[in-house]
Formats: structure tokens, C-alpha cells, sequence
């Protein structure tokens, strides 16, 4: 017996509850009905996990030309000028949405703002605005707790997005995308969601790789839906590698924050060599690709686990207010960052690229926008300048919604339900868990912080191998959420590999020992399914 109806209608239908997902869902549900779909809990995503804080012109001494001019050099000179100027012109407005909203930053009552702005690498200013160490999780807090009590958004926890409906595959080629199949995890049931626009804010894909800040959920759902709908999707060869993760075999994944760096942190050998000075005259406050290559260069160099970072020479008292999340995680590892330098290794971070939008947050497919790290707006560029990502998730959260709200209120679209009459279950779940291993692992040493033509065949060899052996288990056997991300995971690692091998040049985040030089124009990797048509929203 079915649990709930196989079809739910909605105006709009967000896919990831992160910050980008919510602030288009708080923007639009005065007016319309909207549906959260999340595959865990609300605050499960990446955004509650963000430490540094939130990029923004906001001290009188800062401007917009400066905050343009550093993004544009971490980007390798690779972003988008129109949306670098767009997100930045819009960075004031998107963190006064914010304060209005409740969200606690931290306060600093000598400043002329009234709060404080802290300073990460590949930024000019102090203009980070922060909620002590743990930002995102004051953000995610803040406005989870208006999603859930507001009226016109039902969210649903514990489902996962299996597939776009588009109209061209159900012979309706005129309508674009129409909803989403989602998996009901709990029930184990596909439903159909039915939405007049569709929302891709499903996060980034750090779990192809083996080491991660990314938490679980990462797993490159929206990038892999929107490829298969057939949507472009630009610039994956470049996926960033936080310098600083938390070395520790009970860590799993904790993040150092680069304001820790920003605040004064040194990067030390074990013999307690400062080696940043010896790579960037910018030391610790270069990009973070420069400083991630200075420390997987050091490391092999040395035959090290991981390299030091020493901040114990600041006050006990500084290091508790700025910091009370990273010293409180440390102490109960047994590490005393007020005494001793804190153990970390890089890994794998942010996806710059994505599925390519317009400044509207609009696809390739009508009816289709993708925000916040599922999206290349074109702002990352090469490399991602440290904050921007939380302030793109509001702006071009406000941007989608804003055009969601113009367009007309054409009738809900009739759709199919889910059809697995010709599947069984699965008798050896074994094998996702075995593939599973085996692609991050590979993807970790063939196409990870450096890379060499060589390394990218084997892994494109290994992930054609995968594709036709998960293509097999998923036309044959019924969907898990294990099935459903292992199955958008090699999606997501094939148009890493692809994107790689197409660029032909080392730049930003892709450093290539077979080209290790930059061409002297920048251009953007774009990825075209042939299989598809392409539709223009």
C-alpha cells in the first residue's frame, strides 16, 4: 500500500535546503507554494559546516574595485567579469538581508559598521563579516528555523532527487523541466514532485574524492541531473582543496578555517620551518591552490602525513572568542591550539564549477535555475576567492527568485508516476559500497592537487568501466540513496576528468605537470551532451 500520493504539485520545487536553497525559498514562499526537498535533516548540508564567514565591501576603507580586482586574481583571471560585478555590487544588500533576517555576526563596536571583519588569503580588506568560527551554522540556524515555521514551505527531509522530469521525455519537448522523481528514503518510494520551476541547490561533489571537508551529502546530484537533462556544464577541472583540514584519525573532516591564517596562523615543517615565504611572497595569505600545492609539494618533498599550523603565539582570550569551535573540536583531540601548532593536511573542498547560468541563476532548460555551488554563474573562476561562495548562494538566490516570481502562472503539469515494474531488488548491495571505495580512491591519486596527462586516461579508463557496470545495476535493480549518489558520483568524475584533459594549460586550481604553464588567454571549459538537444531557457 502506498504510504503518500505518488504525485505532489508545487509552484516551485528547491532541491537542497543549504543557504542557496533557503534564501529562494524565504523569497518566494509570501507568494507561492514551495517545496524543500532535502535527503537529510535541514542543517545537513555544506552551508552549516562554512567556518570563515561571508565576503562583502562593508568597511568604509574597502571598495567594490578592490573586492572585483581580488576576485578576479584568485580566479586566475578566469572569472566572469558580469557576474563577478553583479555578485559584488550586490554584497551589502545580500548581508543586510541577513541581519534583518536575525542572523548573529559577530559584533566589533569600534568599527563604524558595528561588527567585525576579519581578513582570509587573496583578500585586500578586512571584509569578511563572521559569526565567530562557525558562520554557516549561525546562518543555517537563523533561517532553518523561519523555513520550518513558515506556512507556504513543506519540507521534506530524508529524500533524494533521483531524476528531472523533462518534457522532452515524456513527449511534451516544448515544457522544459516539469518537477523531479525524489526517492522518499524512509518509505523507500518514488514520488513524482510536479513544480512550475524547478531549483538546483543541491551542493557541490567533494565525495567523488577520498579526503573531503564535504560533508556526506556531497555527492554532485544537481550537476549530474541537470547533465543528463541536458544542460551545460562549465569548468569542473577545478575543484578546490582547502590547505587546512584537520589532521586527525578521528577528525573526520573538520575544517581549519583560513581565517585562522587570516588572523596571524604560520605554516610550519615539523622542525618548525616557516616554508610559505619559500612559494608566494604572500605566504600564508596567498590563494588557497597556491598555498594547497606549497603543502602537497612539502609533504611529498618530506615524506610527511601533514605539515603544522602555529597560531599559539596570539593570547589564549583571542583565540577563545575568534575561534571557540576549531579550539573546542582540537581540545577534545587532545590538541591545545593556545600551546601548540594544529596538524593538517588539504583536501578536497569546492567545486568551482558546475551547471552553467545566467545572472538570472537560469539553465540551459526552461523552467530549470541552479544556485549556490551546484551553479558556474562564472564568478570562481579558476579558483575560488575565500567567502565568496555563502555571499553567491544570497545573491543569486535572490536573483533566481526574483526571476521565478515574473514568470506567468502557467496550469501545474500532469506527470507520470515512477515506473519499476521491470526491476527487482538488488541481491548484492556490496557492489555500491565496493565502487564507491574505488572512485574516490582513484580519483584522489590520479586527478587530484597535481595532475599529469597520464593520470587523467587511467582515471577516465577506470570511471568508463564504473559508468557501464552502475548503468547495468540501475536499469536493472531498485533505486537506494546509495545507488542514487554512487550513480550521480562517477556522472559528476567523468566531467572532472573530461573538463582536465580538455585544458590544455596549468591555471588556478588545475596544475598539470605536462602543462605547466598559462596560456595568455583565459576561456572557460564547457561541456556540451551530445546525447541531448540543448534548450535555451
Amino acid at each position: 500500500m502506498l504510504l503518500v500520493p505518488t504525485v505532489i504539485q508545487f509552484d516551485v520545487l528547491i532541491l537542497g535546503s543549504g543557504l542557496a536553497g533557503q534564501s529562494v525559498a524565504l523569497r518566494l514562499a509570501d507568494t507561492l507554494k514551495v517545496a524543500l526537498v532535502t535527503k537529510r535533516g535541514i542543517s545537513d548540508g555544506a552551508s552549516a559546516w562554512a567556518q570563515g564567514g561571508i565576503a562583502a565591501v562593508l568597511d568604509p576603507s574597502d571598495s567594490l574595485d578592490a573586492h572585483e580586482a581580488d576576485t578576479h586574481t584568485a580566479g586566475a583571471e578566469l572569472c566572469d567579469k558580469a557576474a563577478t560585478r553583479f555578485v559584488v555590487e550586490h554584497g551589502r544588500e545580500a548581508i543586510e538581508w541577513l541581519i534583518a533576517r536575525g542572523v548573529p555576526f559577530s559584533r566589533d563596536d569600534a568599527t563604524a559598521l558595528g561588527y567585525h571583519l576579519t581578513r582570509e588569503g587573496g583578500h585586500s580588506h578586512r571584509r569578511i563579516i563572521h559569526a565567530a568560527d562557525a558562520t554557516g551554522a549561525a546562518v543555517q540556524r537563523t533561517l532553518s528555523e523561519q523555513v520550518l515555521a513558515h506556512p507556504n514551505i513543506s519540507v521534506f527531509e530524508d529524500h533524494i532527487a533521483v531524476d528531472l522530469i523533462v518534457g522532452d521525455k515524456i513527449g511534451r519537448p516544448a515544457e522544459g523541466c516539469l518537477g523531479a522523481y525524489v526517492l522518499d528514503i524512509k518509505h523507500d518510494q518514488v514520488v513524482s514532485f510536479a513544480a512550475r520551476q524547478t531549483v538546483l541547490a543541491t551542493g557541490g561533489s567533494g565525495k567523488v574524492y577520498l579526503y573531503t571537508t564535504n560533508p556526506d551529502t556531497a555527492t554532485g546530484d544537481g550537476i549530474a541531473m541537470a547533465w543528463r537533462a541536458g544542460c551545460r556544464v562549465g569548468n569542473m577541472e577545478f575543484i578546490q582543496f582547502h590547505p587546512t583540514c584537520l589532521y586527525h584519525p578521528q577528525a573526520k573532516s573538520f575544517l581549519i578555517s583560513e581565517a585562522v591564517r587570516g588572523e596571524g596562523g604560520i605554516l610550519r615543517l615539523p622542525d618548525g620551518h616557516r616554508f610559505m615565504p619559500d612559494h608566494d611572497r604572500r605566504a600564508e595569505l596567498a590563494p588557497r591552490d597556491i598555498v594547497a600545492r606549497a603543502i602537497d609539494f612539502e609533504m611529498k618533498k618530506h615524506g610527511l602525513d601533514c605539515v603544522f599550523l602555529d597560531i599559539s603565539d596570539k593570547p589564549a582570550e583571542f583565540l577563545l572568542e575568534h575561534f571557540p569551535t576549531i579550539y573546542g573540536r582540537c581540545m577534545e583531540l587532545g590538541i591545545d591550539i593556545t600551546a601548540e601548532p594544529i596538524p593538517v593536511v588539504p583536501a578536497a573542498h569546492y567545486t568551482c564549477g558546475g551547471v552553467v547560468t545566467d545572472l538570472s541563476a537560469r539553465t540551459d532548460l526552461k523552467g530549470l535555475y541552479a544556485v549556490g555551488e551546484t551553479a558556474c554563474t562564472g564568478l570562481h573562476g579558476a579558483n575560488r576567492l575565500a567567502s565568496n561562495s555563502l555571499l553567491e548562494c544570497v545573491v543569486f538566490g535572490e536573483a533566481a527568485a526574483r526571476d521565478i516570481l515574473s514568470q506567468p502562472m502557467h496550469p501545474l503539469p500532469t506527470l507520470p508516476g515512477w515506473d519499476e515494474s521491470r526491476v527487482t531488488d538488488a541481491d548484492e548491495q556490496i557492489v555500491i559500497s565496493h565502487n564507491w571505495d574505488e572512485l574516490r580512491r582513484f580519483m584522489w591519486d590520479y586527478v587530484g592537487i597535481v595532475r599529469t596527462s597520464k593520470r587523467l586516461e587511467r582515471a577516465q579508463h577506470r570511471i568508463g568501466l564504473l559508468s557501464r557496470e552502475i548503468d547495468e545495476y540501475y536499469a536493472n535493480f531498485t533505486v537506494t540513496n546509495d545507488l542514487i549518489e554512487l550513480r550521480n558520483l562517477v556522472v559528476t568524475a567523468d566531467l572532472i576528468v573530461r573538463s582536465a584533459m580538455r585544458r590544455k594549460e596549468s591555471r588556478g586550481l588545475h596544475y598539470s605537470r605536462d602543462y605547466p604553464e598559462t596560456l595568455a588567454k583565459a576561456a572557460s571549459t564547457i561541456l556540451r551532451p551530445t546525447q541531448y538537444r540543448r534548450r535555451v531557457a
